[in-house]
């Protein structure tokens, strides 16, 4: 805390220095960073001051009358559990403390073992994943999507945009194991069918350290499906991106623009470099950017059984829920938060528990 607040009054110095807009890049980096340090101070500050004001109405309370007294318990009650849910999100945002959680989030979703099965629970993964999104407040572009044979869609990928957008979506990372009676099946058996989700950062080209030279990489345009006007469905706006020596391939057509397109697939194209380096170079990343396994039994870490039981059980965490529909409507925030804390280290519980005792 002394730290933060030591570098935010540099920042505020800097900012407030002639000539300070004379480079705008820099500039807005030096924003950004002012604001998440505020982010992160002022909720602190406001908590200890509403645990001092709590401290202070006990003191009172117990010089009243007793009658006085329950009506003083019933306000601290009331207070202190709203003070106990802000509590919870502000845990959640010290643990979100990774080098790009605080960056847009690239989604992708694959149809696995489970044929035409698959393909739909992958659609219905797309709009649970959106659902939540939304909630969140966070804006939702589909950037690629490929639909199945028979229904629902074999690959999807989506640019979440918005606050700790990756790393929140970063707990979803692996593969999703659904269980029901198949509308597909005419005698309607249960099926187990599989998709992967597969998450990393968003890394743009004007701040990446990553330089692609133009002979590594091929662009290809075509034509966008879908709705969007006679320009997007009449001329080649959509863009696609292989990157030579890595054999990665990346499209975008959700913009109006040919150029739209190829910058947002070139961030693509530049965070799925900057993952695979990661993966490379740094084994505690692990956990973020492991292998997921196959797409198939013994590999999933979520299971969503719709017959003949409804519960979607984490297996990571132990945590779950019956109430099925709430969780393909975008209810995910009970798992996102368990992952979280299950990921603290030992030592941060122990120095909180001695902050309580």
């Amino acid at each position: 805390m002394p730290g933060a607040q030591k570098r935010l009054s540099e920042l505020n110095s800097q900012m407030a220095a002639d000539g300070f807009w004379n480079n705008r890049e820099q500039a807005q980096k030096l924003i950004e960073e002012a604001s998440s340090l505020r982010g992160k101070i002022e909720p602190l500050l406001e908590a200890e001051k509403h645990l001092d004001d709590f401290k202070v109405m006990v003191e009172l309370g117990e010089g009243e009358p007793l009658e006085a007294q329950a009506k003083v318990e019933q306000e601290l009650e009331r207070d202190v559990a709203k003070f106990l849910k802000g509590l919870d999100a502000l845990e959640l945002k010290v643990f979100l403390n990774g080098p790009h959680d605080r960056n847009n989030c690239i989604l992708s979703i694959n149809a696995g073992a489970g044929g035409t099965e698959a393909c739909d629970w992958a659609n219905m993964l797309l709009r649970m994943y959106q659902r939540w999104a939304e909630s969140r407040g966070w804006e939702v572009e589909v950037e690629d999507a490929l639909p199945g044979e028979g229904a629902g869609i074999k690959s999807v990928t989506l640019l979440l945009k918005g606050e700790n957008a990756y790393g929140f979506c970063k707990a979803e990372r692996g593969v999703h194991r659904l269980v029901r009676i198949s509308p597909f099946d005419s005698n309607k058996r249960r099926h187990t069918s599989f998709a992967s989700v597969d998450t990393i950062a968003e890394i743009e080209e004007a701040s990446s350290e990553i330089v692609i030279p133009p002979t590594e990489f091929h662009v290809d345009t075509f034509r966008s499906g879908g709705k969007g006007g006679q320009n997007v469905n009449k001329v080649e706006t959509a863009v696609r991106i292989t990157h030579i020596p890595t054999g990665l391939v990346v499209a975008s057509q959700a913009q109006r623009s040919q150029h739209q397109n190829r910058a947002t697939a070139m961030n693509l194209l530049l965070s799925r470099i900057f993952a695979q380096r990661q993966d490379a170079a740094k084994a505690e990343m692990e956990r973020f950017y492991g292998e997921k396994g196959s797409v198939s039994w013994g590999n999933q870490i979520r299971s969503y059984v719709f017959q003949p039981y409804r519960m979607v059980k984490d297996l990571r965490t132990g945590v779950e829920t019956s109430d099925v529909q709430g969780v393909m409507d975008g209810d995910l925030d009970p798992f996102v938060n368990g992952w979280l804390r299950a990921g603290c280290p030992l030592k941060r519980m122990q120095g909180v528990k001695d902050v309580e005792d």
